[in-house]
């Protein structure tokens, strides 16, 4: 554990350069070379550079993402319960040395073929995956999870550290991460490798779906794994400076990225990535985003608007991909709502 600790703390201290810092975060018409002048985004190849700086950034934020290990996944199934269309089993994967995550892997019945996969990320409360697994049904427009099983898709629903302890205690500060979301990003890699070690996966048709905390895990997972092929994002991003107000001080929390606050103040306009950017950063993939009116004031609906103004046209001009981009704003608070669920699971099936 020494060895890589020191990498996790020393990685990006050993960059040659940095790269370019971007005044604006909404305009995503450009990068920006060595020199810092604007280059026109005009191609995918030029899209890519964009990316490859937002990248930076966000582990500049983050902490920097460890290289992916070619350790084995090492699922252990601890139970299973036979349900109508699936079979719900309790496991374990290896993240890390040291690191096993818990998860429920659902497996629909007669999976003889290759089926397309989900990694499914649940919100901040405590049941963590219980409730999208369809177990906790307190709260009936979360049980996604549950749904997508039942309609042929193989799902792998995680726990996320520090929040979901029932069965998680892994402490990844006591691991050398700088902060909660970049271990999750690690875990949620390692889930993708899991749903690709099944016979029965599709490797090529894998997705991430998740709510609240899940639906910006969603998007941070394919932010820095283009495996992840189509995302749904529901209740979980918009623009920092719309986030509460401005008050970004949850997003500096130790269950987020500390970082905002030793580094950048707690300050909006200091950080060097957006949300922006991250939605844009999906392009060309499918992504389905269910943004309600009433969700305020953590993800306030004007800023997902921002964000989807400035992630379009990357869609529609750089890949010729606008359909690709998906948005529904149901009349509701911080929920899933039963109609745009449809419309998800139309999407990805579709697309997936």
């Amino acid at each position: 554990m020494p060895d890589r600790r020191a990498f996790l703390l020393s990685a990006f201290a050993l960059a040659a350069e940095p790269p370019p810092r971007y005044a604006e975060h909404a305009d995503l018409s450009y990068w920006l070379d060595a020199r810092g002048r604007k280059r026109r985004v005009r191609t995918p190849a030029g899209w890519a550079r964009r990316v490859e700086h937002l990248r930076s950034h966000m582990a500049d934020v983050m902490g920097p993402l460890p290289p992916a290990t070619a350790a084995p996944i090492d699922i252990q199934y601890k139970e299973e319960i036979k349900l109508q269309h699936y079979t719900r089993h309790r496991v374990t994967f290896a993240a890390e040395p040291g690191d096993r995550v818990p998860a429920f892997l659902l497996a629909p019945h007669g999976v003889g073929a290759r089926r397309p996969a989900m990694v499914c990320l649940p919100g901040s409360s405590k049941p963590g995956k219980d409730i999208p697994a369809g177990i906790v049904t307190a709260r009936p427009n979360q049980l996604w999870a549950h749904e997508l099983a039942e309609r042929g898709f193989v799902c792998l629903v995680v726990d996320y550290p520090l929040l979901h302890t029932q069965e998680y205690a892994a402490d990844p500060y006591a691991l050398g991460y700088a902060s909660c979301t970049m271990k999750g990003i690690v875990n949620h890699r390692r889930a993708v490798d899991a749903l690709r070690s099944l016979s029965y996966v599709d490797p090529g048709r894998i997705g991430a779906i998740g709510h609240s905390l899940g639906g910006h895990n969603a998007l941070f997972l394919a932010a820095f794994d283009e495996r992840v092929r189509v995302i749904v994002s529901s209740c979980g991003f918009n623009v920092f400076a719309k986030h509460a107000g401005g008050d970004i001080a949850a997003w500096a929390s130790r269950y987020y990225m500390p970082r905002i606050a030793s580094v950048y103040g707690k300050d909006p306009a200091r950080l060097p990535f957006d949300f922006t950017e991250v939605l844009a950063a999906m392009a060309p993939r499918p992504v389905f985003v269910n943004a309600p009116l009433r969700d305020a004031p953590d993800f306030e609906v004007s800023g997902v608007r921002d964000c989807v103004t400035a992630a379009l046209p990357v869609y529609r001009d750089v890949f010729r991909a606008a359909d690709r981009l998906m948005v529904e704003y149901p009349d509701a608070g911080h929920d899933f709502p039963p109609a745009t669920r449809e419309s998800c699971y139309a999407f990805l099936a579709k697309w997936l």
